[in-house]
């Protein structure tokens, strides 16, 4: 699939992921990103019938990057079908749409199609049983992806935090230097991830694509693709607040003392083995990458270790 100026779209460009994506796709190709909002280019409206359709033929992209999904994990309890809309038939109709054109399709998916009972980091053929509709409907579209047709990369992250956007980092942040005391979480373990770094492996695996000799019909299928190593929410929390020039107190609790309408995995560490071994890739060790996102905020005070 070797091109020279290939045509990238991004889908959720104005997000924590696709927001990186604009920048780390650049050298690659011609990147096109499109958005509810519309922040400088196409919009696109997954719950309009025809929109994707519309979209498509006007970028006619060479292959498409999806970084859009409904992510308000409590809230969509109360609104199954608006997630199953988004995370799971727009992610179908796209499949469709790709195969129809004879183009890939990268898309991102979660943890939480895992229910978190286990004692070891899951693999992608783990059987996946989701806790709740977000995680439901995540699932509903990576197998909607899988039999469109489509050629496709699903790449399962977690705990996805940036510069931008709603996330745990900056939450705390915010929370640290308005409170005394903070609670958070500490019988939940993940893998903290940068969206930057989901951005850039992305784009490595891209370049390769397009400039290099990866066939992506040889290398199709789901890749676990978080940060290395794993810690709770208060570990995550603890290592924000290092960095953080605040006074405050932090207060490990269980999941049982902050209650929530969806539950949670306790435990949703991903094994990246797969993703290594197929493109050479690893994320850094998650206390690595946050150092350097928080540098990026704060120049010059950030001290996480």
């Amino acid at each position: 699939m070797r091109k020279k100026h290939p045509i990238l779209l991004v889908i959720g460009s104005s997000g924590q992921v696709g927001w990186e994506l604009l920048r780390t796709l650049a050298p690659v190709g011609r990147v096109v990103g499109a958005s509810l909002e519309g922040s400088g280019g196409p919009t696109v409206d997954l719950m309009q019938p025809g929109s994707l359709s519309d979209l498509m033929s006007e970028v006619k992209p060479d292959i498409v990057i999806n970084a859009a999904a409904y992510t308000a994990v409590d809230k969509a309890e109360q609104e199954p079908g608006l997630a199953a809309a988004i995370n799971a038939d727009a992610v179908g109709e796209l499949g469709r749409l790709a195969a129809a054109a004879g183009i890939p399709v990268v898309h991102y998916s979660t943890d939480f199609v895992f229910d978190g009972i286990t004692d070891r980091p899951y693999l992608e053929d783990d059987g996946p049983a989701p806790l709740g509709v977000y995680g439901q409907t995540k699932l509903a579209g990576e197998q909607a992806l899988a039999s469109s047709g489509a050629t496709y990369l699903v790449f399962r992250t977690a705990w996805v935090y940036g510069v931008r956007g709603a996330n745990f980092m900056l939450t705390m942040r915010r929370l640290f230097n308005e409170r005394d005391d903070v609670r958070v979480v500490a019988d939940q373990t993940g893998a903290p991830t940068w969206s930057r770094m989901l951005a850039e492996a992305t784009a490595t695996i891209l370049t390769r694509v397009f400039q290099g000799n990866l066939d992506p019909e040889s290398v199709t299928g789901v890749y676990h693709m978080t940060a290395g190593g794993s810690t709770s929410w208060f570990g995550f929390a603890q290592a924000i607040l290092e960095a953080n020039v605040a006074n405050c107190r932090l207060t490990p609790i269980s999941s049982s003392e902050y209650p929530t309408p969806a539950r949670r995995p306790a435990y949703s560490v991903l094994d990246n083995g797969k993703l290594e071994r197929s493109f050479g890739i690893a994320l850094p060790d998650w206390r690595v990458s946050l150092r350097q996102c928080l540098e990026d905020l704060n120049p010059n005070t950030c001290s996480a270790s």
